[in-house]
């Protein structure tokens, strides 16, 4: 290779990461014995032409993905293709010492096949399996998870390998990315472990647009390797089928899309099947799933990639699987900045309740206002952010009038007093929840009610509460928030007690809860009131004066209406009776009031 040739070359592989690594570098095929050119499937191209060129990334990738070996080679053409003024620092970061010297060893492997005119060769400075520096300059460093692991070491490339089982928190990952501060590329590869708190909180955010992370998704059914006999299943339970193949009818459930040569396969074709219900299979993946023991959450979280919770979650994984995939989904309208999420508008004579989890406004907790409907039992509108608790209040008071929603308020730790004690102040018509106070068939206003605080203490009832919420989940109550999902992934028991794991949040889940539980308490004894009163009515012959000023009576449990819905503005219910301050429709009943 001639001077001019040499330079067509460098410059070749300089743009072209994909086609450097294919041209010179190899790998060692087990099923052959030898080793063999490094062949890129699509997917991995994607991946590599990511790393080039976004400076955050993180892999979502099943087991024997080759990820761990594709970044190795790309890291080595990095380090064999700086320049002395500025060469690359690498740090590898994995749970333990041995994963992380393992990559560092590959990446010697493939630094060590570069042709010689590439000039970059191991310096005899530094040379051991954990440490090794080049003769451009640049290094390698493998370490093991420890708050020690950054002390004098600048890199200007940071890989955390299999970083959903890195055991550390989130101070750890800040001094990480503080590291790079004055620029470099950080790679997050993994395959799922559960909601841990720094691998599934990258991935999370990044598909949320909450940080600059590039996220790759890598599908085992769209690696050519596996898929030469791949086939299609229609079931919710793949592995039932391996294990009971007798039970089906082939012909009904299976779809055949083997083929030649899977590297031609259009995989738009696989993901319409899968988006009716149907699940890839092929030899290589019975495979797996034989020596994961059939292990449904060993087979969901390192072949099909899903997140699932630890065996100490509240919600079972399977129900979250189901929500997943069939409830979860975007609003018909966001506000105030994206923190207002809107799934339903509001539909006249419908019960709703409202849950308000307070925060400071200053804390690292969220503040959430929950809307539920009761009659449909489903998740109609969501609100987090950090904002003091008598912004909270005015918040809640809006969308609470619009829905006419029975409100309920955490006055748990005291920081909920002041956003009650507001919506009173404002007047709030809709009718707020209070706590220790027994209602039921009790129609003569009492005047206790006036000294207690409206709310809910929640650690008092935090266990019933929350049952209240799982029971609900279990019989098909419907949730559609991303944000309360997530937070339902980790949510376990520590020492007994439901509660959220470190590093994450529990503020959707209170709110909902609380509102779901007081709706159970509160409607159930108001459809026996309703029903008694209904009756009582039917038996009056005459309607008493529309005009009544003031009422005697009062029930705490009854929704009050004050205001026509702004969404609904216009359609007017009929009254059909107004008897004692209440009005009757549609076999509802609303309280009035004074007038």
């Amino acid at each position: 290779m001639n001077r001019e040739q040499l330079i067509i070359e460098v410059t070749k592989c300089m743009r072209n990461t994909p086609y450097a690594l294919r041209t010179y570098l190899q790998t060692y095929d087990n099923t052959v014995s030898k080793y063999v050119p490094l062949d890129l499937f699509p997917d991995q191209v994607s991946l590599i032409e990511d790393y080039d060129n976004y400076n955050e990334n993180v892999a979502l990738k099943y087991r024997q993905a080759g990820v761990s070996t594709v970044t190795a080679a790309w890291i080595s053409k990095r380090l064999a293709f700086a320049r002395k003024e500025k060469p690359e620092k690498v740090l590898i970061i994995a749970n333990k010492l041995d994963t992380a010297v393992e990559m560092a060893n590959k990446v010697r492997g493939f630094t060590e096949q570069w042709p010689a005119w590439v000039g970059a060769g191991f310096s005899q400075e530094k040379n051991a399996q954990r440490h090794f520096k080049l003769t451009n300059g640049c290094e390698v460093k493998a370490v093991a998870t420890s708050r020690d692991a950054l002390r004098g070491y600048t890199p200007t490339i940071l890989i955390f390998d299999e970083a959903a089982y890195i055991e550390a928190d989130g101070d750890f990952w800040a001094a990480c990315m503080a590291s790079l501060s004055t620029g470099g590329k950080v790679i997050v590869v993994s395959t799922p472990n559960g909601y841990d708190a720094i691998y599934y909180e990258i991935y999370d955010q990044s598909l949320r647009g909450m940080n600059d992370f590039k996220v790759t998704e890598m599908f085992w059914h769209r690696d050519p390797r596996y898929t030469k006999d791949l086939y299609m299943v229609k079931t919710n339970d793949l592995v039932h089928f391996l294990l009971n193949r007798e039970e089906y009818n082939i012909d009904d459930v299976v779809v055949d899309l083997s083929m030649e040569n899977p590297y031609e396969r259009d995989h738009s074709v696989v993901t319409d099947y899968i988006e009716q219900g149907y699940k890839p299979c092929s030899s290589w993946f019975e495979g797996m799933v034989k020596k994961l023991k059939y292990d449904r959450r060993k087979v969901a979280q390192e072949l099909e990639c899903n997140f699932l919770g630890s065996g100490d979650n509240v919600f079972d994984s399977e129900m979250m699987l189901d929500i997943s995939k069939n409830q979860v989904k975007d609003p018909i309208a966001k506000m105030m900045g994206g923190g207002l999420w809107i799934w339903k508008e509001p539909v006249n004579g419908h019960k709703y309740v409202m849950g308000v989890d307070v925060s400071r406004g200053d804390s690292e907790d969220f503040s959430c206002v929950q809307i539920i409907d009761f009659d449909t039992r489903e998740q109609v509108l969501e609100y987090v952010g950090k904002v003091p608790p008598d912004i909270l209040a005015e918040i809640a008071y809006k969308w609470g009038t619009m829905y006419n929603a029975y409100c309920v308020v955490d006055l748990t730790g005291g920081m909920g007093v002041a956003t009650a004690r507001k919506m009173q102040e404002m007047g709030y018509q809709a009718g707020m929840y209070v706590d220790n106070v027994d209602t039921t068939n009790k129609w003569k206003y009492d005047p206790k009610i006036n000294e207690k605080i409206p709310g809910i203490n929640f650690n008092s009832k935090r266990v019933q509460i929350i049952s209240s919420f799982e029971e609900s989940m279990r019989h098909k109550f419907r949730i559609y928030s991303n944000r309360l999902y997530n937070e339902m992934n980790t949510f376990v028991y520590i020492n007994g007690r439901p509660d959220h794991q470190k590093n994450h949040h529990d503020d959707c889940i209170m709110s909902i809860s609380m509102a779901i539980y007081v709706a159970e308490k509160s409607f159930q004894s108001l459809e026996k009131v309703v029903n008694h009163t209904k009756a009582m009515l039917n038996s009056w012959s005459s309607v008493m004066n529309e005009n009544k000023n003031t009422s005697d009576y009062f029930n705490p449990m009854v929704p009050q209406m004050g205001r026509q819905n702004p969404i609904n503005q216009g359609q007017v219910e009929p009254i059909t009776k107004n008897i004692g301050g209440y009005l009757v429709r549609n076999n509802y009943l609303y309280y009035q009031g004074n007038k």
